[in-house]
């Protein structure tokens, strides 16, 4: 087996440690860091040699040791996932990178598609060599014109270079890598529905079982994951399993891509270690709010709130300690809502935003997100509400929780029922005719 790298970076286990340096986001900003040129002169594509000379199994268990979750959302164990591929089936398989990145709150990935495509795409070789896949796919928001711009040359550099296609590096080994570029529509960052759009059909979610492992990507074998998520195993090949497993927390292991949005002095990406509380990304590393605060959503929109205290502000940011604060770490898309704007008024955006993105598939999300929720969020900022409605909104919220197709309804419950619990008196003025006893900034004033 091929040694690790040497001199790879020291574990950070604390974000106030002063030798902090960033890997996944180690050239983001320099100069020509999305040419192929630049990534090797940096040690790029050594990761994939070391990868060959270990063996397809022994990738994974190497990503399994390093204790790497799946940082699109759900964080399951990544090197489990990848052993889920069935073995010697004698079928194709498939690899997708999700690089949709929709989720409101969140932007991180856009960067390292145009900044640093080919740490993308030698993850994706990694992943697909050791899952036996022989065609991948990047599905890319359309949106991200210029990232797709980027990994297109990106992708015609490695070819040409030998890094992707028949015999990958003399190894045996052959991998196709193509760009697809979707429509923006929100439901496909749900991997059924993402495949569903790749074979050209309506982006409607799939049931499950089968799962993906199973039968994905025209029926076959696939495995899906995120941007940040195959770049990260390209760290993990590079350096070794041990140095990932030393960042973060036993059960949260490595760096992350936090991202800080709202009244912050500097709004932005961090990357830093899983269990960074909440209080040292937004003032050591964001520079502290501007204004007074009130809530905090902790990793995009579809988390449920918390209420801005020294309580949520201590809570480390790893997947079972927000969980045990009754939110997700999602994306790590870190909104902060200001003291001074209603809070009903900016859950009905999040709402009106999965309205419109429903695919209309299931009634409980087309009819109870798309119309009803909607239109009652709108009848209270426009001064219509009437006693009773906050409970109606309660009622449609049982109706239609854990009762839709896919997780898109439940997504948008996150905000609706939490700003709810935590912010009742502001629903409760909206709904009595009262005057609000807070300064509600942004209400919508026309009828």
């Amino acid at each position: 087996m091929t040694a690790v790298a040497p001199n790879p970076p020291k574990p950070i286990t604390s974000g106030k440690d002063p030798r902090f340096a960033p890997t996944l986001y180690a050239h983001v900003g320099q100069p020509e860091s999305w040419t192929l040129s630049y990534y090797r002169r940096n040690g790029g594509y050594e990761a994939v040699k070391r990868a060959f000379s270990m063996g397809a199994d022994a990738v994974i268990d190497e990503v399994k040791k390093s204790g790497l979750r799946g940082r699109g959302g759900a964080g399951f164990a990544t090197g489990l996932k990848w052993s889920f591929m069935p073995l010697n089936d004698g079928k194709p398989h498939y690899i997708i990178c999700n690089a949709d990145e929709s989720e409101p709150g969140s932007f991180k990935d856009r960067y390292l598609l145009s900044e640093d495509p080919h740490q993308l795409i030698e993850g994706m070789v990694i992943a697909a060599y050791a899952m036996r896949a022989s065609v991948g796919y990047i599905y890319i928001r359309g949106e991200y014109v210029h990232a797709a711009e980027r990994i297109n040359a990106a992708i015609e550099e490695a070819r040409a270079a030998g890094l992707l296609g028949k015999n990958v590096l003399n190894s045996g080994f052959d991998f196709q890598l193509h760009l697809h570029r979707g429509a923006g529509a929100y439901i496909c960052g749900e991997e059924t529905a993402l495949m569903n759009s790749l074979e050209g059909l309506r982006a409607n979610p799939r049931l499950k079982p089968p799962f993906p492992a199973a039968a994905g990507l025209y029926g076959l074998p696939t495995t899906i994951n995120n941007v940040e998520t195959f770049c990260a195993a390209t760290q993990i090949l590079k350096f070794g399993a041990e140095w990932h497993a030393g960042m973060g927390t036993e059960k949260s292991k490595g760096m992350k891509l936090f991202q800080v949005s709202g009244p912050v002095a500097r709004p932005g990406v961090y990357e830093l270690p899983l269990g960074v509380t909440f209080r040292e990304l937004i003032y050591d590393w964001a520079g502290g709010p501007l204004e007074e605060i009130k809530a905090i959503i902790p990793g995009g929109s579809s988390c449920p709130m918390l209420r801005w205290d020294d309580k949520t502000l201590d809570t480390p940011m790893d997947y079972e300690s927000i969980a045990g604060a009754g939110s997700m770490l999602g994306t790590g898309g870190v909104t902060v809502i200001p003291k001074a704007d209603c809070i009903v008024n900016a859950t009905w955006n999040m709402v009106r935003f999965y309205g419109h993105e429903s695919c209309g598939k299931c009634t409980p999300c087309r009819e109870g997100i798309s119309s009803w929720m909607t239109r009652m969020y709108e009848k209270l900022v426009r001064g219509h509400g009437q006693p009773g409605d906050v409970q109606l909104i309660l009622d449609m919220s049982e109706n239609i929780g854990g009762r839709s197709f896919c997780a898109l309804a439940d997504a948008c419950l996150g905000p609706v029922l939490s700003s709810i619990e935590l912010f009742r008196e502001e629903y409760d003025s909206l709904a009595q005719f009262q005057t609000p006893t807070y300064p509600a900034r942004n209400r919508w004033k026309d009828v």
